[in-house]
């Protein structure tokens, strides 16, 4: 009987080989995979039929709305009845998908609600679409933004597990210095690919595009090289699955982090480009505290 078992474990190891890509995790592997098989489709949606072929020029609050929603909705709906066999019979807070769904809801929440701010102060950008807003910002982009930041953390996970494993018998100290190289070049890559992805769509404007392209995307990076590390450790470690409540902590820390350095940026080196007076925010504290005329005039927009 012993051998008998000890065959049927070799069978079940070799079935499943450890990726040099892909979580050891079951639950976590195939959350990573349905996250990026994911991807195509609302990205299919947004920037390869509605910016390219300008339907967005009749749309109203509600077909803005709508798109958003139809692009994050699925993510958290398929799941729920397209279940991977690791998450067979179990509960669905023990789901790697629900805890990664979880921090990115938390993380691109607040980066929406507060962050925004910032891109309007610091960057020089706005929105002139028409949308429901909360906190001048609009609802689409809160549902949009959780959807590519899935995307944006399942590549950083599979790529930095990737450069782990290629790295694992160099000096610590080596190991330190090439995984933050990688998260900032990966971060910076990232978030200057977004800016130019959007270039076409004419109603997320900015003061001087070139200057938000060059220096405005190292600015927007540091959401990424805050978060990219962080979410990476979720249920990372066999042995060591994380709760709900940890994920939640996690993600509000990752934020808070990320605010203290954005408000850095502001207060010592300040916009990047000419702002005027009524778009800037010179007051000791943080931006969302002072509301400059024209963001309220958006808002009434």
């Amino acid at each position: 009987m012993g051998g008998l078992e000890g065959r049927k474990g070799a069978k079940k190891s070799s079935a499943l080989p450890q990726s040099l890509w892909f979580a050891s995790n079951p639950s976590k592997r195939w959350g990573e995979g349905f996250f990026l098989l994911y991807t195509p489709f609302w990205l299919t949606l947004t920037i390869g039929i509605v910016v390219p072929y300008k339907i967005y020029e009749r749309f109203t609050e509600l077909e803005y709305l709508l798109l958003g929603l139809v692009s994050v909705v699925p993510a958290f709906l398929i799941p729920l009845f397209v279940v991977g066999e690791a998450d067979r019979g179990k509960c669905w807070t023990d789901c790697y998908w629900v805890k990664a769904n979880l921090w990115i809801m938390i993380f691109s929440y607040v980066g929406n609600y507060f962050w925004t701010h910032y891109f309007f102060t610091v960057l020089g950008a706005s929105y002139t679409f028409p949308s429901w807003r909360m906190n001048n910002v609009p609802h689409t982009t809160f549902l949009l933004t959780h959807a590519c930041f899935l995307f944006y953390h399942m590549t950083s996970n599979i790529t930095l597990r990737r450069l782990r494993h290629s790295i694992a018998d160099l000096p610590q100290s080596i190991r330190l210095v090439t995984e933050a190289a990688w998260i900032l070049a990966l971060s910076y890559f990232i978030a200057y690919l977004e800016t130019l992805a959007i270039s076409n769509f004419p109603y997320y404007e900015f003061v001087d595009r070139a200057s938000m392209y060059k220096v405005g995307s190292l600015f927007y990076a540091i959401y990424f090289i805050v978060s990219f590390p962080m979410f990476s450790r979720i249920d990372e470690k066999n042995g060591d699955p994380w709760d709900l409540p940890r994920v939640a902590v996690d993600a509000l820390g990752a934020a808070m982090l990320v605010t203290i350095i954005l408000d850095l940026w502001r207060i010592f080196l300040g916009p990047i480009v000419p702002i005027s007076e009524s778009g800037q925010c010179n007051q000791p504290g943080l931006v969302w505290f002072h509301m400059p005329g024209n963001f309220m005039q958006n808002e009434s927009a």
